[in-house]
């Protein structure tokens, strides 16, 4: 049933989108799953930020971070979205510190309509306990990193131009919600 109203929302949504979408907000909100569904449906590109900026740096994060320090990665993430950002329509998942970088925020909200996927902390810690390959966690307790991150960053998610919450249910719920919110957008 939510797979066929999705297809159906996503269908009322070709031909509108004029330009890029950009999932922001905290690891393990379900930027990347969601954005790997909502593609799709569109009928667009799917791109995960991180993937480019390796694919930029030929290193993983980790490495970046490790090698050069993170206003280096900041750097290289920029210049990622710069690229990315071609007034082209297609779906983007950004890094989940992309946004709170004020320059970079800014080429996103230039250039796209940036979604702010919003979840609950027990659902981030859930999330994240399940991949071991994000260095700001790394060897940490997720829970008190979450928490401070988001309260941290709360300020700079709410920029965004749309927000959607992202629960523990399926991701076809959340897309749906995006799919949802965008038609409003557009409506308006």
């Amino acid at each position: 049933m939510t797979q066929a109203r999705n297809k159906s929302l996503a269908k009322a949504l070709h031909g509108t989108i004029d330009r890029p979408i950009v999932l922001v907000g905290l690891m393990g909100c379900g930027k990347s799953s969601v954005g790997k569904v909502i593609a799709p449906l569109l009928d667009l590109e799917f791109f995960d930020s991180d993937t480019e900026i390796e694919n930029a740096a030929g290193m993983s994060i980790a490495e970046i971070f490790e090698n050069y320090g993170e206003p280096e990665f900041r750097s290289l993430e920029r210049r990622v979205f710069e690229r990315l950002l071609d007034g082209q329509p297609k779906v983007i998942a950004a890094g989940g510190g992309a946004f709170v970088q004020d320059d970079t925020r800014a080429v996103i909200q230039e250039g796209s309509i940036s979604i702010w996927l919003q979840a609950k902390l027990a659902v981030l810690v859930a999330r994240t306990q399940r991949r071991s390959n994000r260095p700001i966690l790394a060897g940490k307790d997720h829970r008190t990193v979450l928490r401070e991150l988001m309260d941290k960053r709360r300020p700079a998610y709410e920029q965004a131009t749309l927000r959607v919450f992202s629960g523990p249910e399926s991701v076809d719920k959340t897309v749906r919600a995006a799919l949802d919110a965008l038609k409003g957008y557009f409506r308006s």
